[in-house]
């Protein structure tokens, strides 16, 4: 009889499924704002004792769903790495309603409330099955999924824009999903599996002998593509910041600090599991990505430093982190995939409090969004002005923070390639071009405004505004230790990792 830890994965996928029936036919949007919270933190605490359980034991195990048994059904796998991932995910999930609970109730509407916390249940169920699925099928549901439920996310606010930049999501994702399928039903077509385990042999078949040498490349690249389409890789990210930049602040961390993490954890575990780096590197594949990266890296970086608005601005940069995570993966090294698996972790602590503080200080500035208009407004909330603060320096890559140990993870792995003076280059000038949106911004909320300016900006702003929100302060001190931590107490963080990946 297996442990009953190792039915966790699937308790906590059923669980989440599970409680977006419920939060749909419960009547308060309160009720289901508690119950959505209350499942993504039992999630998290799940998958940290898979987590204990599977690194100290050293060990990954299969979980087979129905009664057909490999290389038929359905599975999950989980390793440390998957546990690692799963129980960040659900945390900053968490984290995230907890931190925009206000603005949520604010600006939806009180019938639409328990219906965006159905959705949200998708989306936190569709990233745990991305993390955990050992069937690529079942991974192509989940991701349809996902789309839908983070459009819905988008255009919770129901006005004019929001509608349009939902639609555009829903157009360059259903391409990006499209994409991937037909590049799956090529993959089986030639192989007749769905489990990843069956798929990687037959694959590593196909690669020795040198048959259907064409097909295979050609599935790998629409698959590779569609999962690019759909996290944002440049140059796909045009739907994004409008997506990002104009939604509810919780669903904008949701959005740009988790579900496009689904889609690349996929695409890990896809690389890792099936088709390994060595047939990335033969097809080509592998530096189609890094150079996609690479211009990633830079051009969202550019065009954060054009914008003003400052909730667009992160997203521009999300578009660039992305792009550090693509350069990790087309690096083509084990040691490259393991700083992009951390950058995942780094990305989906800092950008959710970004878009958190970015938030309060709109809230504190009259709702504003621009820069200016938003001058003196971390000292109007001294708690969001400090985590704002630490979530830029991290994406700077100032030492201590956890987007310094990235950057220096990116650059070792880049050492052994032949690529690392670009490498090293883009790098470096994708850090220069990170200070120069992130450093005014940082002027712009800590220097006051003349007084006048400040009496308008306060006479815009409702008092309900200005009262002290202590769900947002007990979200964004959660999230700077996460920061902290990752940049200070890295070494276990990433011994999990290695030993994931070693296990996967």
């Amino acid at each position: 009889m297996r442990p009953f830890v190792e039915n966790l994965p699937f308790l906590s996928i059923f669980l989440a499924l599970l409680a977006g029936i419920v939060t749909a036919a419960v009547r308060s949007g309160r009720t289901a704002y508690w119950i959505t919270t209350g499942v993504c933190a039992a999630a998290a605490a799940m998958h940290l004792w898979v987590l204990e359980y599977t690194y100290l034991e050293g060990l990954r195990f299969t979980y087979t769903m129905g009664r057909f048994l490999a290389p038929y059904g359905n599975a999950l796998q989980c390793g440390p790495l998957q546990a690692l991932l799963a129980s960040a995910f659900s945390l900053v999930m968490a984290t995230c309603l907890a931190g925009g609970r206000r603005e949520l109730f604010q600006e939806l509407k009180p019938g639409k409330q328990r219906l965006y916390f159905t959705m949200v249940n998708m989306l936190e169920a569709s990233l745990l099955a991305l993390t955990y699925t050992n069937d690529v099928f079942t991974g192509y549901v989940f991701i349809e999924i996902s789309t839908i439920a983070a459009c819905s996310l988008v255009m919770a606010k129901d006005s004019g824009p929001n509608l349009v930049a939902a639609i555009r999501y829903l157009f360059m994702s259903l391409m990006g999903s499209g994409m991937f399928l037909i590049g799956l039903t090529m993959l089986n077509s030639v192989t007749g599996h769905l489990l990843m385990p069956a798929l990687a042999e037959a694959v590593a078949e196909l690669r020795l002998s040198g048959d259907y040498r064409i097909p295979l490349t050609v599935a790998v690249g629409l698959m590779v593509a569609g999962l690019g389409v759909k996290s944002a890789m440049f140059p796909f990210h045009l739907w994004l910041p409008d997506a990002h930049g104009g939604a509810a602040t919780a669903s904008s961390a949701i959005l740009s600090g988790l579900v496009l993490k689904g889609y690349i954890v996929l695409l890990l575990v896809l690389i890792l599991r099936v088709f390994s780096v060595e047939l990335l590197a033969e097809l080509g594949a592998a530096n189609v990505i890094l150079a996609f990266g690479l211009l990633g890296m830079l051009a969202g970086s550019v065009f954060a430093i054009r914008e003003n608005h400052i909730k667009r601005m992160l997203a521009y940069s999300t578009v660039a982190q992305v792009g550090y995570i693509f350069m990790g993966i087309g690096l083509g090294t084990t040691e490259g995939l393991i700083a992009s698996c951390f950058h995942v972790l780094v990305h989906a602590c800092c950008k959710p409090l970004l878009f958190l503080c970015a938030g309060r200080l709109s809230a504190v500035s009259g709702h504003h969004k621009s820069l200016r208009n938003l001058r003196g407004s971390a000292y109007r909330d001294v708690g969001a002005g400090l985590g704002f603060t630490v979530g830029a320096l991290s994406m700077i890559g100032i030492p201590l923070f956890g987007g310094f140990v990235s950057k220096f993870y990116f650059a070792n792995a880049a050492l052994p390639t032949g690529m690392t003076a670009l490498t090293l280059l883009a790098i470096a000038l994708s850090t220069v071009l990170n200070a120069l949106y992130y450093v005014p911004a940082l002027l712009a909320i800590w220097v006051r405004p003349p007084a006048e300016d400040e009496l308008a900006i306060l006479g815009d702003t409702h008092a309900e505004d200005l009262a002290p929100d202590r769900f947002f302060a007990a979200a964004s001190l959660l999230l700077i230790l996460a920061v902290f931590i990752l940049g200070i107490f890295y070494h276990p963080i990433t011994d999990v990792l290695e030993a994931g990946v070693r296990l996967i």
